[in-house]
């Protein structure tokens, strides 16, 4: 009978056109991978069998429960939950977690399925860093020395120098996912599987439907689908009636048919906006659509890819992207060197990584963000969730809901208040579900300096490391950013107007004694007892200073840079 629904919905879905694809979710893999040694189940599915005949007569499991059953800390077992539910998918039919706010993931704790698949990939371990292909085209704009290497080699042998040389290649990276779950799917199956009275494997399609978190359902024009719906052995049952469980070779079988990377099914679709290289698209080849910027400037390199876009290579100058040129739920701000970042739009995945002397703005960012191999940069982001891995004399202004993770081979970082606005933050942050009444940013939570996932090999002996954490930037040297505005002929009606995250209070007191000095110096500069050519004077003087600061600080070329875009959007 299985069989023959099959063979109909096989049949229909030529007649219509290309049948359905399951695309392997690249969010478990790049932003749920924890670095804790406890997580990574070496020994098959076997314990974790048992840790579901345990805990399966809950069904959801919160905090204690994975103290108690992982022996892990409070802290770290908040950590787990709390990623589980970064990476979970949130469409209309979603798992509750996934929507929960950050006050609330205790509370609605994990479905038992999606923990033991969660824990099950720790084991994934990512994909080797490659050279670039031409290395001498990038030699120019990216410095390949640092005044802290000589430190860092002395320091820890675990130091891996980012440079551009080793830019991951998103067609590898998923490529290299595809590989683990086709690898791993009948392991990833035994989890969910129930037994029948005569012994038999099966799967529900409750439990079918929890692969949601590795397998993104899409049909021939690319709509999401329900997992369970997509499955011909499973499509069209009754929810009022529960469906009758598929054999687990059948379930296998039919994954392994249809699931591919979104470059194999472009490739084969003919819809290929990129390079015709299979397997040799990196960030930096990838060129999409046209992008602002100024005369006399290459230009930046940006594509989209499957929901995901980029900002790359922004070398020497100031790009500024808002809702419009954002496409797909994720960001990657990769490799930009001495620029000015601005992406002013709503996401729920970002990452930044390979900058080095930039300043990268992020609009609200609703589930998490990664920032690694970065040095010397200023990133100011407001989210729920950030994780920053191997940089070095970086400074995060941040508006988080949940505690900040640090970890990896970190030097002299930051961390201070979220310090800005622009008119569509409050609606961004709604949006994406960002809570600005609540601001972690200072309840850092530091791990060890070994990430198990990495496939770099690491000396023996130092696997307990600890990571650097970062300190405070004091509140007498915290300032704020400000946005330009652009489109000023808009409707200001329900603009923000201001920082959405309160201050703390000595940060408050700070900026307004701040406030204070500069009113009253300004006050005592108008009413100087000077004549005209000495108030002339001196006003020069200032205003040259003024000139000689932007010029030394590099901030003329962003004043330029923003005319040009200002103009651009008359």
């Amino acid at each position: 009978m299985n069989a023959t629904v099959e063979s109909e919905t096989t049949t229909t879905a030529s007649a219509q056109g290309e049948p359905p694809w399951l695309h392997v979710r690249r969010e478990p893999f790049e932003y749920g991978m924890l670095p804790l040694p406890s997580l990574m189940h070496h020994d098959g599915v076997g314990s974790l069998r048992e840790l579901r005949e345990k805990l399966l007569d809950n069904r959801r499991v919160g905090v204690a429960a994975i103290v108690e059953c992982l022996g892990l800390s409070e802290a770290h077992a908040l950590l787990v939950l709390d990623t589980l539910a970064s990476v979970l998918p949130d469409g209309d039919d979603c798992d509750q977690l996934a929507r929960a706010y950050a006050a609330e993931i205790d509370t609605v704790g994990a479905h038992v399925d999606d923990l033991l698949l969660f824990l099950y990939i720790q084991i994934y371990r990512r994909v080797p860093p490659r050279s670039h292909k031409d290395p001498a085209a990038v030699a120019d704009v990216w410095p390949s020395t640092s005044p802290f290497d000589g430190f860092f080699s002395t320091l820890s042998p675990l130091q891996v120098r980012p440079t551009r040389k080793s830019v991951p290649c998103q067609v590898e990276e998923e490529a290299h996912q595809l590989a683990f779950v086709q690898k791993h799917l009948s392991s990833l199956l035994a989890l969910l599987v129930d037994l029948e009275e005569d012994g038999a494997k099966v799967l529900s399609v409750g439990s079918f439907d929890r692969l949601g978190i590795i397998f993104r359902p899409v049909d021939a024009q690319c709509n999401a689908r329900s997992l369970s719906q997509t499955a011909p052995f499973f499509a069209g049952s009754d929810p009022d009636m529960p469906a009758v469980p598929v054999p687990l070779a059948q379930a296998h079988d039919w994954i392994l048919e249809h699931i591919s990377t979104q470059a194999q099914r472009t490739k084969c679709s003919g819809k290929e906006n990129g390079p015709n290289e299979e397997n040799d698209i990196t960030m930096i080849d990838a060129v999409g659509a046209q992008a602002w910027v100024p005369n006399g400037v290459t230009k930046n390199r940006e594509w989209c890819f499957e929901g995901l876009t980029f900002v790359d290579g922004v070398t020497k100058v100031s790009t500024i992207k808002s809702e419009s040129d954002v496409t797909g739920d994720t960001l990657k701000v990769s490799n930009c060197h001495d620029a000015v970042v601005y992406v002013l739009a709503p996401t729920k995945y970002a990452s930044v990584f390979g900058c080095s002397d930039s300043i990268v703005v992020l609009g609200a960012v609703g589930k998490a963000v990664r920032i690694e191999h970065c040095e010397r940069v200023q990133v100011i982001v407001p989210c729920a969730r950030i994780c920053i891995a191997n940089c070095r004399e970086c400074v995060f202004f941040l508006g988080v809901n949940q505690r900040p993770l640090i970890l990896g081979n970190n030097y002299n970082l930051q961390v201070a208040p979220f310090n800005t606005f622009y008119p569509k933050l409050e609606a961004h942050l709604a949006q994406v579900r960002v809570d600005p009444t609540v601001n972690r940013w200072d309840k850092i939570l530091t791990l060890g300096v070994i990430d198990p996932h990495d496939s770099l090999p690491h000396p023996a002996g130092v696997a307990d490391a600890q990571a650097e954490g970062a300190s405070v930037v004091p509140p007498d040297r915290f300032t704020n950013f400000l946005i330009p505005r652009w489109n000023g002929g808009e409707s200001e009606q329900n603009f923000t107007r201001a920082n959405p995250f309160l201050l703390p209070k000595l940060y408050l007191m700070a900026q307004q004694q701040r406030n204070k000095a500069m009113e009253n110096l300004r006050h005592l500069l108008q009413n100087v007892p000077l004549d005209d050519n000495r108030k002339r004077d001196l006003s020069n003087a200032i205003h040259a200073h003024f000139k000689e600061w932007l010029y030394g600080s590099g901030n003329i070329r962003q004043l330029y840079d923003l005319q040009i875009a200002d103009k651009g959007t008359e």
